[in-house]
């Protein structure tokens, strides 16, 4: 693969490790969502029929408006790997980048595009079904420390989180932005066949961006405490109650969360025409 198309995978990993690496530490926020029971529609009764369909004035849904376009027909790359063939490719690049795997030893290996692309549209929800995660289990536990009315997230907890920052916050927004046009057929595909048949990805990640920059800041440390499973969870219901993506930022240092916020800025504005 040409150096720029490798570019595309560290910030597509750097948002998917930032909004979920640390999903673990809150064991609770990745809670199955409960599966829809689907009830056949039972038949109307002759006595009150719908009109025939001559009668009757169909409304095709519309296609909702793109709101952030980006110019892939200009970009098109021949040699772009179909899907089924495109895991060893993304994880040959991404290896490549990083000069090694331990900064990617969270990633599950196969279907890496659908797993980022399922990944990041989950980032601005309350809970995800595990089959959303794109990342493996964050080593180590949550650290927390005595202090004033109980515990809290101790800032010896940042240390987690300090290799995949650092690693996000050195990716280069307009090469990545250049490359991820390149690569954005399989980005679109894939986001396609989960489900958003009239879906378009670049305008879901740019909600999702603006969504994790609207993460509050509040003065740490911030105060957790045990639910009645052990599990920690904030004390202020307000911070409780954020999505996965978030409460990740949260977790973070003030400096971290900052530092990410920067970049994602800088990512929103490589994808975007300024809007």
């Amino acid at each position: 693969m040409q150096k720029s198309g490798k570019a595309v995978w560290p910030w597509v990993l750097g948002i998917v490790v930032v909004g979920g690496a640390g999903a673990w530490l809150f064991r609770d926020q990745w809670q199955g969502l409960a599966d829809q029971v689907h009830v056949p529609a039972q038949p109307t009764p002759a006595a009150t029929a719908a009109p025939p369909p001559m009668a009757a004035k169909q409304t095709a849904p519309s296609t909702p408006e793109i709101q952030h376009p980006l110019d892939t027909d200009a970009a098109a790359d021949p040699a772009l790997p179909k899907m089924d063939d495109s895991d060893t490719a993304a994880w040959s690049a991404l290896r490549g980048l990083f000069q090694g795997e331990d900064t990617l030893a969270l990633l599950l290996r196969d279907h890496v595009i659908q797993r980022l692309v399922t990944h990041v549209d989950n980032l601005d929800k309350a809970s995800a079904p595990p089959s959303a995660l794109a990342t493996r289990p964050l080593a180590g536990a949550l650290q927390v420390e005595a202090g004033e009315g109980g515990e809290h997230i101790a800032a010896a907890n940042a240390a987690r989180y300090a290799p995949y920052v650092q690693a996000f916050t050195a990716v280069d927004p307009a090469a990545a932005a250049k490359a991820y046009v390149r690569f954005y057929p399989l980005i679109q595909q894939a986001y396609v066949e989960s489900g958003h048949p009239q879906g378009y990805f670049n305008d879901r990640l740019v909600a999702v961006i603006d969504h994790l920059l609207d993460t509050p800041e509040p003065a740490r440390p911030l105060a957790v405490q045990r639910d009645e499973r052990g599990r920690y969870r904030f004390v202020d219901p307000a911070l409780q109650s954020r999505s996965v993506g978030q409460k990740l930022l949260l977790r973070m240092s003030a400096e971290q969360a900052q530092a990410v916020k920067q970049t994602l800025r800088q990512i929103r504005a490589a994808i975007t025409r300024g809007v």
